[in-house]
Parts: C-alpha cells; structure tokens; sequence
C-alpha cells in the first residue's frame, strides 16, 4: 500500500469518543461475548448433529458425551447472550442487523435452556415421553445458531457475510462500473507529493474515483431514488448541501468531515457508513480522505462513473496479414496476442473440428459416415467447404438457431399468456427468416415495426389482474428492445434511476413512450409522480420520434433509426452475441451489457462494420468467424466461474461448452432412439404431420414444447428473455440424467434397436463408439463396455452402456 493510504489507516483509527462512556467491567466483559459465543455454536451444532446420527436409539454409546454437550452449550449460550446484551448496552451498535443479531441469540439462549430442561427431565426423571419434544427442541436450537451467526456475521464483516458466497447470492453490481475507477488502481503517488493545486485532469480523475466508491456503496441508501437522513450523494450541490446532520463534506478539512468520521468507525457502530453492505476498503478510505483534503474537487468536466461504450460505427485498419493468419479475424487476434504475449496455441484435430462445427452450425452430431468422409478429405480447404455445406442446409439451420432467438426473443410455443390472447407466437416467422437467411436489418425492422406474424415480441405478454408500472406491455416491449437488440439493461431505470449505469427512469419511459397508445405518467418504484413522460430513442442523436404519431407511426420511425449504418450499438451487440454463441464468451461480456470493456475493441468495431457491409448477412458472419484459425483454436476451461466475465479477461481460445438442452435430445435421439415423435411437435415447418414424416426429418427438441427433461437440461421458461444460458452442471440435471423418467424410457427403446442390429458384443461396442463420439474406444474402454455387455448382447447390459456413454463429458460437452 502506498504510504499516504497507509497514513490515513493508522489516521482512520482514532475515532471520537462518546461524550459518556459506560463502566470499564462492563464493556470489558462485552467484549468477551465474540469470544464466548463460540462455546454454543460449536458444541450445540456438534450435539445437535450426534442426536440426528443416532436418532434411532436415543439410549446409544454417544449418549454421555451428547448430555455433557447440551449442557455445557446452553450454559455458555446464556453467558454469551448476557455479554452480548453487556456489549450492546454501550451504546455503539444499532441498525436491522443488530436487532436481529440480539434477539436470534437471546432466542437460542431460552431455546438451550428449554433443550437442557428436557434433556434433565428425560434422564433424571425417566420422561421418555419427552425424547421427540428434546430433539426438536435441539434441532430448533441448531438453527436458531445459524440465524445470530449469520447476523453476526453481518455485523462484524459486513451485509450477508455468510451467503454473499453462494451462487445464489444477490450478483454485484461493481462490474457496470468501470474497472479503472477503482481504488485498488488509483495512483496514489502522483497526489500525496503535490502540494500545489490539481491539474484539471487529476481533478477529474480522482472524482470520478470518489463517485465510483459512493456508487458502489452509497447511492442505495443516498440517491434520488432513497434518501436516508434526507441526504443525496449522486449530485454535486445537494452532496455538498449535506442532510438533516448537516454538511457532510467540509472542503480540505477530513478530520472534521462528517462523512470522514463515519466511514472510519467500526463495523456495527450505529454511527457507522455504509450502514448496509461490506465496509470500505482500506484504500478506499484512503481516497475519499485524499478527495477531501485536496478540496472535494467536482469539476463541471466531471465524467460519468459508468463506462459509456461509443455509438458510432468504427473500422479499424486491419493489420499486416502474416502466413496463415489471412482471416480478419486472426489478423486482429494476432496483434493481440502478440501485445499480451500470447503464443498462437495448437489448432484442433479434424475430428474436433466437424464435431464442434456440426454442433455449432446445425446443432446436430455428425454421424460416422459424415466423419470417415471428412478425414478421407485431403484438400487444404476443406474445413471451409463442409462450413459452406452445413450453412446451405437452411432447415437444419433453422432449426438449430431457432433456439438461440427463441430464448432472445422470448417465444415459446406454450406458456404464460397464449390461452388468454395476451401474448403471441412468432415462430413461423422466426423459422422462415433464419432458412431464408434474412438479412439482420430487415429481421430487426420486422420486430420493431411488426407485421401480424411477429408482433409477438413488441407486444410482450399481458398479464392478468394487476401489475407494477414496470410491467406494463410497453414497458416491456422497451425492456426487451434495449436487451436484446441494444445490450442494454433497462429494469432498473423503469422501476428508478439505474445504480449501475447512467440511465435514468425518465429514459425508460421516455423509450416506453414509444409502443404506448396513451401518454405514460412516470411511476418511481409504483408510486405515481404526476409528470408524464417524454417520447424519444435512448439516443437522441441518432433521430426524433414524432410525440403525436400513433404507435404504428413512430414504431416505423424506431424500426428506421435504430437499423441504420451510423447506430454502431445495434451492430455491435448482435455480432458480439453470435461471437458468444460460437466461443462461450462474447467479446463483450455479459452480452446484455455493451457498455462494459471488451477484450478486443478492435475485434468488436470491425466485425460490426463488416456486417454492415456485407449486407447484414448472418450467415456470411458465421462463415467468418468459424474458418477463422481463432475459432479452431483447443477450447479452454476457466474453473471460477466468476471470472469468466471479469474485465482481466485474457482471450486464449473458446471456453468448453456443455450440449443446450435441445443439443443434447437430438443428439440422443440419433445414438439411441427418437426421444421425441410427431406428435410432440408444436412448431411444424412441413404443411402437416404426414408431410413431415415424407420429409424424413427427426423431430428435433427445439420444435416442442418445454417439458421436465428440457428443462433439468437448461431450457428456460422464455417468459424473460435469456441471452447466455448457464453453462455450469446442475444438480438438477444430474438427478434428471440419474432417475429421469424420459432418458430411461429412450434408452429401453434404444437397446431394443441395438440388440436387433447387433448380435454380437465387438461390432455393437465400436457402432456405439463410432456413432456417439466419431471414434474407436481405447483398450480400456472397450475392456470396461465388455464387461458391461458380457459375451452375449442383452437389453438390460446395452441400455447400461447406453447410459455410461451420454454421461461422459466427451458427449456432453462440445470440444
């Protein structure tokens, strides 16, 4: 740490005294209570856990030590909750987390002591009556240890200290914050040596630095959406005006800055800032200390604490091509690497590749032949030309990347909304635009200036009974317009102003405006504010919207202004999303944020320009991009999955990626048996049933309606929109691929084909191997399915094999 950050630490720890302090024994022997607090947690939980492991004979071995447990945790549970209330007597802890900290430990206090009298009664008395009563005293007792840990937790080291860990923990908001902003990165160095006045630049610089802090922790609380103490810390003259304590901020003057004195008391002080959430960090501290004491500088130049992406469209100058580096693409990947010193890693083997690229393209498998037919290829091109030959196959196509715009687009075939005519199907027209390869601009006009057969989208889904402001179908349809097509998250800033960006909620209805029959009043968080709202883009620049044309007038005009060349954001998002698709990672990421750094911004600008030149072609882009050398790079694993979106990112190949739901069923549909019929179908392309069985097509799980299977397998309900779906195993598909009524009902179908084909345990082996992986089993496969099968095929061993098979990785997972 810089040695100024560290002065104002050791500074930051000579806090004011209250005026009247409390006898010295008395908060000595409060501040016992940490250490004593402990004797309860560990031996009730430990008592509470040998009572379950021996919940069927209450008179066992372990019956002494879980007597000598109870009671000497229900003793130390009531000392604890004693010093506890000693140590909340002096006055310095108060807020939600404190009260419900005190009154979970003085309940598990009384529950211990309950628990202990009937253990006493059970054994002194021989009231064996008693025994459930006791355990369920316990087992209450154990619990009511982890609600005052958990608040404990929170109390010492900050909001949620004990869950913020989980994956369903509340996700930060840091990441809409520009990176750069952050104290971790601030040079401290070129400040605490100056004595003379801030350069401009510097000013601005370590305000935006301040802010980004005060976002972070502070705007919750201390915004125009809340304003606790009736103070506001997003606004240059009402911070400086201060609240109901008075000013907050004296310009060059810390130690007598009220916002100085809070943010350095400790953890749990009633006085103590961010009242909610983690405390500030050490350098953070140090920054608003330094903020302060260079005056508070907030320059009218100030910039936005939130990375603001450029809207125009941007070419960059390719750089030189290099021997095999010919694609724009790897031209642009190699300076890249070259600059992050990166060596090109291997290309992968023509195996990987078809497999990858089948998937990839039509979402299919290749079969056995597909695949001896490919290594028997000798031409050089021959990667492009089975590229060019899987795009030409428009149905499979359609089929596959109808899946991805279904969950964009959230359209499904049944669900919330179609059996009362509130919502609407588009997945006729979606299927004939992708086969058609309709081009991009025209497919975006077609959404935001719907024909009959896809206003679906626009129009949402209209709810019944009552619902929010925020929900209402033409905010929806702005929500929906901003993320899908723009990459922009507009949730927040409908229901207030955004705390992770700079849209506001007078944006958000002013775009609503725009598919609303009638004027919007803007409601802040429901509550009506009596100002009705604006109508106009999210850009103003790139063209006005008429305030008194009808929705189907200015739904032309958007349709308009929102396609052209010069809106760059347009472009850029879907480019990044295919680019996501296609490598498990956008260039951009999350794909609903363009604002947010991508790793390569060179990369980014000029596959949008190109797009844009190439006639918003989707299918030119997938070409692109998939004979690049970048794209037949080996896949990488990131193992935390939370770094995967980081702004450190470090681009070295695509990530692996798991099979989507609908993957996965085709492709266990042509291993093992049709896992889906004609009768599943609720998207048919052909005129009728008896056509598509002329057609010779499977039915393929993206034509059906959602169901249990689909779902453990990931498909999503698309009653919101889902622009990435999780790529991280679940427990839920585990127990689906485990005990799953679907998958055991295609395997005994399955088997039965196999043992007709195959009457003997090699030749069944090698089909089965060649057909769901593209390759010969190893030694020690082959020995382990033989084993499996034995020396005569049987239904019940081949359904066995079956199963071991599609639950490798290798299956699972595309390469």
């Amino acid at each position: 740490m810089h040695i100024y950050a560290q002065e104002v630490l050791n500074e930051s720890a000579e806090v004011p005294v209250e005026a009247v302090q409390p006898w010295w024994l008395f908060e000595f022997l409060g501040r016992i209570h940490p250490l004593m607090v402990h004797f309860p947690i560990a031996l009730l939980v430990i008592a509470g856990f040998m009572e379950l492991a021996k919940i069927g004979n209450f008179h066992s071995k372990l019956r002494a030590g879980i007597n000598w447990l109870v009671a000497i945790g229900s003793i130390s549970a009531v000392v604890a909750a004693v010093l506890g209330l000693m140590l909340a007597n002096t006055g310095e802890y108060a807020g939600d987390n404190f009260e419900w900290h005190q009154w979970s430990g003085i309940s598990t206090a009384i529950l211990s002591l309950i628990t202990g009298i009937l253990l006493s009664l059970i054994i002194n008395k021989n009231r064996n009556g008693l025994i459930g009563l006791y355990r369920g005293a316990l087992f209450i007792t154990v619990l009511s240890v982890f609600i005052a840990g958990h608040f404990g937790g929170s109390l010492t080291h900050g909001q949620d200290y004990l869950l913020s860990v989980t994956p369903w923990a509340p996700k930060s908001d840091e990441g809409a914050i520009d990176a750069a902003l952050s104290s971790a990165n601030f040079d401290f160095a070129s400040y605490s040596n100056s004595t003379d006045s801030l350069s401009i630049e510097q000013q601005v610089d370590l305000n935006l630095s301040v802010r980004a802090i005060l976002a972070h922790h502070c705007f919750q609380c201390h915004s125009s959406d809340k304003t606790e103490g009736k103070l506001r810390l997003d606004d240059k003259e009402l911070l400086f005006k201060g609240g109901e304590s008075g000013v907050v901020v004296k310009a060059g003057d810390s130690e007598h800055s009220e916002m100085y004195r809070r943010i350095t008391l400790p953890a749990g002080h009633k006085d103590a800032m961010p009242g909610k959430g983690k405390p500030l960090g050490e350098k953070d501290i140090a920054l608003i200390k330094l903020w302060i004491d260079k005056g508070a500088p907030w320059p009218d130049q100030a910039k936005s604490i939130f990375r603001v992406a450029e809207l125009s469209p941007r070419k960059p100058e390719l750089p030189n091509a290099v021997s095999g580096l010919e694609n724009p693409i790897d031209r642009i990947v190699n300076s890249y690497f070259i600059k992050n010193k990166i060596q090109w890693p291997e290309v992968i083997d023509d195996r990987t590749f078809l497999r990858r690229i089948y998937f990839d393209l039509i979402g299919l498998p290749p079969t056995e032949e597909d695949m001896k037919r490919f290594e028997a290829e000798t031409s050089n091109d021959k990667r492009s030309k089975i590229v060019e030959q899987l795009l030409a196959r428009n149905d499979d196509y359609a089929t596959h990347w109808s899946t991805f715009w279904n969950d964009l687009l959230r359209n499904d075939y049944t669900g919330t909304g179609y059996i009362t005519g509130g919502r609407f199907n588009i997945s006729e027209w979606l299927y004939k635009s992708l086969a058609s390869n309709k081009p991009y601009k025209q497919f975006a006009m077609e959404l935001l200036d719907p024909t009959e057969e896809s206003k679906g989208f626009i129009k949402g889904i209209a709810w019944r009974g009552a619902v929010n402001s925020s929900q209402t179908t033409a905010m929806q349809a702005a929500q929906n317009v901003s993320q899908a097509m723009l990459g922009v998250n507009l949730k927040c800033a409908s229901c207030h102003d955004s705390f992770v960006s700079d849209w506001k909620l007078d944006d958000a209805y002013a775009f609503a405006n725009i598919f609303s029959e009638e004027t919007l009043e803007i409601n802040r968080c429901d509550i009506p504010t009596g100002k009705m709202a604006d109508t106009r883009v999210l850009w103003p620049e790139l063209g006005e919207i008429s305030k008194k044309g009808t929705v189907k007038e200015r739904s032309k005009q958007l349709s308009e202004i929102l396609t052209q060349p010069e809106n760059g954001r347009l472009y850029r998002t879907l480019v990044n999303r295919i680019w996501a698709q296609l490598m498990g990672r956008g260039i951009v990421a999350p794909t609903d944020e363009m604002d947010r750094k991508p790793w390569n911004q060179d990369l980014l600008d000029w596959m949008a320009v190109n797009f844009v030149e190439e006639g918003y072609d989707i299918k030119k882009l997938l070409y692109l991009i998939t004979t690049s050398k970048t794209y037949q790079l080996s896949s990488v694993t990131i193992k935390d999955p939370l770094k995967i979106n980081s702004e450190d990112f470090l681009f070295t190949g695509q990530l692996k990626r798991k099979l989507t739901a609908e993957q996965f069923a085709d492709a266990l549909s042509l291993l093992v048996y049709p896992v889906y019929s004609e009768n599943d179908l609720k998207y048919n392309p052909f005129a009728d049933v008896k056509a598509f069985k002329d057609s010779g097509n499977m039915v393929r799980a993206s034509l059906v309606q959602n169901d249990p299977f689909l779902t453990a397998l990931g498909r999503p309900s698309r009653e919101n929109i889902t622009s990435v779906r999780d790529g991280q195993a679940t427990l839920l598909q585990a127990m689906e691929l485990t005990n799953g009524t679907k998958l055991n009902e295609t395997l005994i179908h399955g088997a039965k084909n196999w043992v007709i084909k195959y009457a003997q345990p090699d030749p069944l082996i090698h089909a089965i191997y060649n057909q769901s992986l593209n390759r010969k089993p190893t030694e020690k496969e082959f020995s382990i399915a033989k084993k499996i099968i034995g020396n005569k095929v049987e239904e019940g061993s081949v359904q066995e094999l079956l199963w071991a098979i599609v639950l490798l990785p290798e299956f699972q997972f595309i390469e």
